[in-house]
């Protein structure tokens, strides 16, 4: 599902001639974790901060319609999927965790522990995409520097600096601390509204760099792309929650 969502989502963008960092953050939202998932992306491509606002939004947009949608489709029996594959499906499909939770809950605890489970693992895959997408960065960067020193005096040697993702080191780094429950609850719970808060106020900057000219300037394609995507994440997490899933389990 990442894979095919982030890859399939860069090179459809392509096709549609659509800005290619607008159709990467889009692409990365869709196949992880949403906006979480854009903004640790922008950090590493370095984009501008009115494109991380449309991927955001068409993220939000979707994964809000999916939310509704599978609790409804699962209850009149349309998947047909016993509830440990709805919640892989659930888990592997929708966009952000609080999708997946609010999805899951209205569906049963049975499938709600399933998909958050899944979807924590695919979360976790932010941290690889982002050490793969950094160095992409630096091998464009290297090209793009080759050719310029080639054309202007024949030397090759300069090198595109890796971008660290260093918001996804720090996630590992808090995942194995949090690990061994070495915080009290009380703690936690303070952490969890800071960063409640922060995340807020990312949110809010995002939005004063952001205009509806800028929203006019990236036109239609990037909600198309996340609409296909949507339709791919249905369908095609569908079928691997139906058919592939239970080769696994």
């Amino acid at each position: 599902i990442v894979a095919v969502t982030i890859i399939g989502g860069y090179y459809l963008g392509k096709l549609m001639k659509m800005d290619k960092e607008i159709a990467l953050l889009t692409s990365v939202g869709s196949g992880i974790c949403g906006a979480a998932a854009v903004l640790g992306a922008e950090s590493t491509l370095q984009t501008k901060p009115y494109k991380t606002a449309v991927a955001v939004a068409t993220v939000v947009i979707f994964g809000t319609i999916a939310m509704f949608v599978y609790p409804i489709a699962y209850k009149s029996g349309a998947l047909n999927l016993d509830p440990n594959q709805m919640g892989i499906y659930t888990g592997s499909t929708l966009h952000e965790v609080a999708h997946v939770v609010g999805a899951g809950n209205a569906m049963g605890e049975e499938i709600s522990n399933v998909a958050i489970i899944v979807k924590m693992i695919r979360v976790m895959l932010l941290v690889p995409v982002l050490f793969i997408l950094g160095y992409w960065v630096a091998v464009k960067a290297t090209r793009k520097q080759a050719k310029c020193s080639t054309a202007e005096n024949g030397d090759t040697s300069s090198k595109g600096k890796i971008a660290v993702p260093w918001f996804a080191l720090w996630f590992l780094i808090v995942i194995g601390f949090n690990s061994f429950n070495l915080l009290p609850q009380v703690a936690l719970d303070v952490i969890q509204y800071i960063d409640t808060f922060l995340l807020t106020m990312a949110m809010v900057a995002l939005g004063a760099e952001t205009s509806i000219d800028k929203f006019k300037k990236a036109g239609a394609k990037p909600f198309i792309l996340a609409f296909i995507l949507f339709v791919w994440l249905m369908a095609g997490g569908w079928l691997m929650a139906k058919y592939l899933s239970p080769m696994f389990l």
